[in-house]
């Protein structure tokens, strides 16, 4: 790894700060604004969940347009775009006098937060690595997991001291004075990647001919879960607590191990995924989410929280590996760009409506531990499909070739 690490240390680091910021954007950060903002605007928790959810899906409809810059575009300039957007955002969200620049404000954290900043990322690691593509992933995605860690701190001690609007003015002059520059010297040089069997820099599917594939909607049958999943129990947290007699502190104190098992399963699934392939590991990795599920949904004692975070820590450090590695890996890389864009409009979308299908289902009087449940069964059922369609799959990539566009 030190080899690595020194030899691509200027690539890394770039992948590591845009995702880093890209946590500006993300719901665990926007909404421990939350409370400040209903309050000042005079929105109820409906309200600004309405709100929050329309601006997340105009987000993702505008980010399946905008995905496909970093295809034609210099790395300099689409980073400068997103930064920009995002810092915008931020400037507007601390200067918002109304509803509707409020709105605005929202719109531009998620789209340049949630969507571009990570979308870049990922899109310029899977061009820049082919042979050690995993690795560069894994390490480049504990920019995400450095966000998590510190960022909710760090915006909580910046709001008692300046306000919550001074502390999303000083994000607006962080990234505008810091993390801009920097991002731009750091991917000004191009990497030219180790070519592998694999599809290369100089062919891969037009995004018309991925979405034209079959296989693209099974594959993302198979990564929507985490990210959908996930979203839906964290927000519905509170009814979960209330309903079972917990403490509300009781999910937040079980996120030290599943931080730690992240970072461990981020680090060793950019191995296997150099060493077998993302395709070899997606039939597995939803396993320990899937009993993560049942353990959350079945057990109403206290450290079933512990186990959920745990498990699901498991999961998700892949699923941040797959997420950079496998989708270059099954289209190439010429349209990635646009291709990710797709893709991540899809996954911001199932974010989004994930929490209000849950809700919709609670008020029907469904408990929510039996939507936990299903959601359980529902990974391992994927995974066991998976087990069985892999050689398939496998068999139907190496057959096939896009032709250059």
């Amino acid at each position: 790894m030190p080899p690595f690490l020194t030899a691509n240390l200027r690539w890394l680091a770039a992948g590591f700060l845009l995702l880093f910021c890209g946590c500006f954007g993300q719901t665990f950060v926007v909404a421990l604004s939350g409370g400040a903002i209903r309050r000042e605007f005079g929105l109820s928790d409906g309200a600004f969940g309405t709100l929050y959810a329309g601006v997340t899906l105009a987000a993702a409809l505008a980010l399946a347009g905008l995905g496909g810059l970093i295809d034609r575009w210099p790395a300099t300039r689409v980073v400068s775009l997103a930064a920009g957007l995002l810092a915008a955002g931020a400037a507007l969200l601390a200067l918002s006098p109304n509803l509707p620049v409020l709105a605005a404000a929202l719109f531009l954290l998620r789209l340049a937060g949630q969507g571009l900043m990570l979308q870049t990322a990922y899109t310029l690691l899977g061009r820049w690595f082919s042979a050690e593509r995993g690795r560069a992933v894994s390490l480049a995605a504990l920019g995400l997991n450095a966000g998590q860690a510190c960022l909710p701190l760090a915006l909580v001690a910046a709001a008692t001291n300046l306000g919550w609007r001074g502390a999303w003015l000083g994000i607006a002059v962080l990234l505008v004075l810091v993390a801009l520059p920097l991002a731009r010297r750091l991917v000004r040089r191009e990497r030219v990647p180790v070519a592998t069997g694999g599809a290369g820099p100089s062919e891969g599917a037009t995004r018309a001919q991925a979405l034209a594939d079959p296989f693209l909607y099974g594959l993302l049958l198979a990564m929507l879960p985490p990210s959908f999943i996930s979203n839906t129990i964290f927000f519905h947290q509170v009814h979960l607590a209330e309903s079972r007699g917990w403490p509300p502190e009781v999910l937040a104190a079980a996120f030290p191990p599943y931080a730690v098992a992240t970072v461990l399963c981020l680090l060793l699934a950019g191995r296997l995924v150099d060493r077998f392939s993302g395709l070899a590991l997606l039939p597995f990795y939803l396993v320990p989410f899937g009993l993560a599920c049942l353990v959350l949904g079945g057990v109403s004692a206290p450290w079933s929280a512990f186990a959920f975070m745990l498990l699901y820590g498991v999961t998700d450090g892949i699923s941040l590996t797959l997420f950079g590695a496998l989708w270059p890996e099954v289209y190439g890389t010429r349209h990635l760009g646009a291709i990710r864009g797709a893709i991540v409009a899809i996954m911001v979308l199932g974010t989004a409506l994930g929490p209000f299908l849950a809700g919709g289902l609670i008020d029907a009087g469904v408990p929510f531990s039996g939507i936990v449940t299903g959601m359980g069964l529902y990974c391992l059922v994927v995974s066991a499909a998976f087990c069985l369609v892999r050689r398939r799959l496998a068999a139907h990539l190496r057959g096939r070739r896009f032709a250059a566009a």
